[in-house]
């Protein structure tokens, strides 16, 4: 759908459509989407018209939401504003290009695309219409359109005309760059693009022009909106990777709250209609004596919908809607995780006959034959659930309070917009004794780890999130990039359509952890056929686990790779390169960083250094 602030226009849903996790993704809230004829911003989910419920009530207490839902009907914004004729050169935005379109389309015309959202073209020329390669952006979050019309008046040193007119023009050679870009005006102003990307150009033209005002405009698109902003934009290309960062969190589903009953109470209509009922009061007080006085009624109607006991639901939407005792936990905390760990290790265990959305099966590890490993587990079920709370420009953040995060939707709406993934994995937990002996006779290993260190806190986010990088989090997230690589080729499939999860924390966190969780992260609603679990079983694992760490012993950039003293993104991986231990982002919780093979295998000096050098 094609959003604007009065009216909707329904859009082809085949040319005008993105996949359910790309608009959770890098099509999310926010972002702007090239389509085949213009270019549209992801509007607020306020303004989405079809949606389908998410639960998971341990992550959504975490963020504090209701709920969570997968976008259907997608919303849009019409933004960049600015378009020009490919053929006469005419650069103007969209009010006067429909203002034209108003004035000389025919009538039938008029009626089935009155503002010009299906066809965009110039009636002149019959000519499809170019949207704007450049727009402007600040560390608030804000986009705009590039400021054409003071740009041209303000570098050609004349005041801004009544009634301005522009031609966008392109040189004769291929090879000008923005000197060969230019803008002429009907009153006889011209200039061309050149410095339109340097970083500090608007405030160095603010100043040395008198004050044209080239701060922000401070416009949110995806929510129509303008604020104050005191900043100074940059203008970027419209593709370009610093223009939308998302902020997204995920979360296992994991008992109790992955019991059939759970889920059969969540499929219902009549929780479909408390969940309503619940939404429409104002304060969390009001919410909580609805709840109060509705519950037993509630628990009957929905009990009668799904064939069980009374009693069992309404202790299950206690357990939801009312059960305070626990506390929230951060969802970013290592107490957050360790839920997790303890399911994942059986020691959080559900009665049988009750699984619905987890699966577990412990095998014994005497079978596999594998060093430090301490056990294995198969996760025959497992439900993922991935959220985006926020994004930000020009730079990353990680959590909603961070400089520059905007939220993707307003205070009072109650839910996020998410997918979920239902898959299978493998998690294997290390044994911690033999990590700490490690470490501790190994100088070697503490010294690399402290120049990731030192190299993540030098960095754009280290500077805001302050953060200790261990010798025992590069080897297992080391080991878990060379474990998804091997069973991307043994178990059939794409390294993209595996994702890793981490636990490694120490007893000063709190908690002690240490193991990974390799799952599938593209299985359809009713998950995947076992291919990953499969290979997670005695007879099979110890032969890809030996693989995968033999993998490490060569890469074809070696000597360099494993030389390094820093490399890829903000040097936050030493002995790692995309010939080696680099995977596909999505599959990667840290972004392809604190990343080194040496910390396996060892290196050229010191062959004796790495945790698996036997």
């Amino acid at each position: 759908m094609a959003v604007k602030i009065k009216s909707k226009v329904e859009l082809n849903r085949v040319t005008h459509s993105v996949r359910a996790v790309q608009a959770v993704l890098q099509y999310g809230v926010g972002a702007m989407v090239d389509f085949p004829d213009q270019t549209l911003v992801t509007a607020a989910p306020e303004y989405w018209d079809n949606t389908r419920r998410i639960f998971d009530d341990r992550f959504a207490k975490a963020l504090n939401v209701d709920y969570f839902a997968l976008p259907i009907g997608i919303s849009y914004a019409r933004f960049p504003e600015w378009y020009f004729c490919p053929k006469c050169r005419t650069f103007q935005p969209l009010g006067k290009w429909i203002a034209e379109y108003k004035r000389k389309a025919k009538d039938r015309a008029l009626e089935s695309d009155e503002n010009m959202v299906r066809h965009m073209q110039c009636l002149r020329c019959r000519q499809d219409l170019v949207v704007a390669r450049i727009v402007t952006v600040c560390e608030d979050g804000h986009l705009n359109d590039f400021p054409w019309i003071k740009w041209v008046h303000a570098r050609a040193k004349k005041t801004v005309c009544s009634n301005p007119s522009l031609k966008f023009k392109t040189g004769a050679s291929g090879s000008e760059g923005l000197e060969g870009l230019t803008l002429e005006c009907s009153c006889g102003a011209r200039t061309t693009l050149k410095d339109a990307f340097d970083k500090d150009i608007f405030e160095r033209m603010d100043k040395e022009t008198d004050s044209w005002g080239f701060r922000c405009e401070g416009c949110h698109p995806f929510k129509h909106t303008k604020e104050f902003c005191d900043k100074y934009p940059r203008t970027v290309q419209r593709g370009a990777s610093s223009v939308y960062f998302p902020v997204t969190h995920s979360s296992l589903v994991i008992p109790p709250y992955a019991d059939k009953l759970n889920t059969r109470i969540e499929k219902s209509n009549a929780y479909d209609d408390c969940i309503i009922k619940i939404s429409d009061e104002e304060t969390p007080e009001e919410k909580q004596a609805l709840i109060r006085k509705r519950l037993s009624k509630w628990a009957e109607k929905i009990a009668l919908e799904i064939g069980a006991l009374q009693r069992d639901v309404e202790k299950i939407l206690t357990g939801k809607w009312l059960d305070s005792s626990a506390g929230i936990i951060d969802v970013t905390s290592v107490r957050y995780r360790f839920e997790e760990y303890m399911a994942l290790t059986g020691e959080i265990s559900t009665p049988k006959g009750s699984l619905g959305d987890f699966s577990r099966e412990s095998i014994p590890i005497e079978k596999y034959g594998l060093p430090h490993i301490k056990s294995i587990s198969l996760i025959d079920k497992v439900r993922v659930v991935n959220a985006l709370t926020g994004f930000s420009r020009i730079s990353p953040v990680m959590n909603e309070g961070d400089i520059g995060f905007v939220s993707v939707k307003r205070p009072e709406t109650r839910w996020y917009p998410a997918y979920e993934v239902r898959g299978e994995g493998i998690f294997i937990e290390f044994n911690q004794n033999d990590i700490n002996a490690w470490i501790e006779t190994n100088p070697e290993v503490k010294k690399r780890a402290r120049r990731l260190s030192d190299n993540y806190s030098d960095s754009f986010i280290g500077r805001n999130h302050p953060r200790e990088i261990s010798p025992k989090f590069v080897m297992l997230h080391t080991v878990s990039h060379l474990l998804i690589t091997q069973l991307s080729f043994e178990c059939g499939y794409s390294i993209a359509s595996l994702s890793e999860r981490l636990y490694c924390s120490e007893a000063s966190d709190g908690k002690e952890m240490a193991g990974i969780l390799i799952y599938t992260a593209s299985g359809d609603s009713e998950g995947t056929l076992g291919g990953l679990v499969r290979q997670g079983r005695p007879d099979a694992f110890p032969r890809i686990f030996r693989k995968a760490i033999d993998s490490a012993k060569t890469c074809s950039n070696d000597p360099v790779c494993i030389m390094s003293h820093g490399q890829g993104r903000d040097s936050l991986n030493l002995a790692a390169c995309h010939a080696c231990a680099l995977l596909p982002e999505t599959c990667c919780e840290e972004r392809n960083a604190f990343l080194d093979r040496g910390m396996i295998i060892g290196t050229f000096e010191n062959r004796e250094m790495g945790f698996w050098s036997e």
